[in-house]
């Protein structure tokens, strides 16, 4: 197995004010390397150091950021002018201020749904393309991760943990009922149902959950972010019409593509990667037995690195 690239410092952070909001980006490794923009899930997840370690610092220039609200970048939690095609415009923005003419776009989760999102949007800025735990951003996505007959009910108890704070608001619109509560003047429910929403996600995101990293996710600052977000978002629709991506993905079909995604994510369901492999006549499906939807397990990890090697050298060789 094939572990993260060693840990490496940002050659440069920087805060760019798009509109209202002031959005962290950073760069590191080779500033003469490969361009790769890698973009962070949730939405509302903020990217982690870890990500610029899928990467070999010697081949690429690697530019990491956090999106809208989140991490770093700030007003904290903010969702207006908060949309897909807001942050498709942001990646726009940091591409141009790294001058930057086209690059290798990967992203995990919500980063593959932004990233396929913004492939369509500037197919001419795209070299190639790694996605982690495809995330489609349709209806039944949702419904599947939220409802108590989709991951609910292959994880019952955590599943009724995660419904708790809403006591007698349960219905089967658990977005909406979240969304009432994550945006309340009450900061007490707010905090609750933001905690509750994120450890969710969380506890049936991988094959075996570190404790440690249930207790981060607890972290008030970051789960707040996080919930209001993805809530938003997803209250939204994701900002596109339903089956939008796979609708309109034989305008980037012809760019190379790793899909990487693991046998039992309970977070992003298996059938969207295979869905998205069988419309996209360039890409390579990779299946990894023995994962679920984390970025950070060891399968996951091997498969993204040797994929971002494989790439390397091809776009080397171009």
């Amino acid at each position: 197995m094939q572990p993260l690239y060693p840990k490496i410092k940002p050659n440069s952070e920087t805060f760019l004010q798009l509109g209202e909001h002031r959005v962290y980006v950073e760069e590191s490794g080779n500033p003469d390397g490969i361009p790769v923009i890698y973009l962070h899930g949730g939405p509302g997840g903020g990217s982690s150091p870890d990500h610029r370690r899928y990467f070999n610092p010697e081949k690429y220039r690697i530019i990491i950021f956090d999106q809208r609200g989140c991490g770093q970048s700030t007003p904290h939690a903010s969702i207006n002018n908060n949309s897909t095609w807001d942050l498709i415009d942001d990646i726009e923005e940091i591409r141009e201020h790294f001058a930057i003419s086209k690059w290798l776009v990967a992203g995990g989760s919500w980063g593959t749904t932004l990233a396929i999102a913004y492939g369509i949007k500037f197919p001419q800025r795209v070299s190639a393309f790694i996605l982690r735990g495809i995330f489609l951003g349709t209806q039944a996505e949702v419904d599947w991760l939220y409802g108590a007959n989709g991951a609910g009910a292959i994880y019952p108890d955590h599943y009724q943990d995660f419904i708790a704070p809403l006591g007698h608001e349960i219905n089967d619109d658990i977005v909406s009922a979240f969304n009432k509560q994550l945006f309340d003047s009450n900061e007490i429910a707010r905090i609750a149902s933001a905690k509750a929403w994120t450890l969710w996600e969380t506890k049936i995101s991988a094959l075996h959950i570190d404790k440690t990293e249930l207790v981060s996710v607890e972290e008030t600052h970051d789960a707040i972010a996080m919930a209001c977000i993805e809530n938003h978002y997803f209250a939204n629709k994701c900002f596109f019409e339903d089956n939008y991506l796979l609708n309109n993905i034989d305008v980037i079909s012809h760019i190379p593509a790793f899909i990487i995604h693991g046998r039992y994510d309970m977070v992003c369901q298996i059938k969207q990667a295979w869905l998205l492999a069988k419309q996209w006549q360039n890409a390579q499906l990779q299946i990894i037995p023995k994962a679920g939807h984390s970025g950070f397990e060891q399968g996951i990890i091997d498969a993204i690195c040797r994929a971002a090697d494989k790439m390397a050298d091809f776009l080397l060789t171009k």
